[in-house]
């Protein structure tokens, strides 16, 4: 994933692709029509609520993974993480020789 729009599409494809959220919401869905009737607009409201929080959560993921990926991947952030990586395996390693 090269850019954040990228990213997102293909979180968003993911999302679309889950069964588990699509059955989640449709059964907030059906299963809120027998305790009342709505009307139209604040059904119409809840779909853009979930939208909207659905994208805005996508787009923090998204974005946040690129940024960090960014990064990650520059110079000074392959040295940072050689060092913590080294550090920890050498600290797992002590741990691992001393008597417990």
């Amino acid at each position: 994933m090269s850019t954040p729009g990228r990213a997102y599409a293909a979180l968003l494809g993911l999302t679309l692709l889950n069964p588990t959220t699509v059955l989640y919401f449709a059964a907030l869905v059906l299963g809120r029509r027998d305790t009342a009737d709505p009307g139209a607009i604040p059904a119409a409201l809840f779909v853009a609520g979930v939208f909207l929080a659905s994208a805005s959560w996508q787009l923090l993921i998204a974005g946040g993974g690129t940024v960090v990926g960014r990064a990650l991947t520059g110079p000074r952030g392959r040295l940072v993480t050689g060092l913590v990586s080294s550090s920890l395996i050498a600290a797992l390693a002590v741990a691992a020789l001393l008597p417990g």
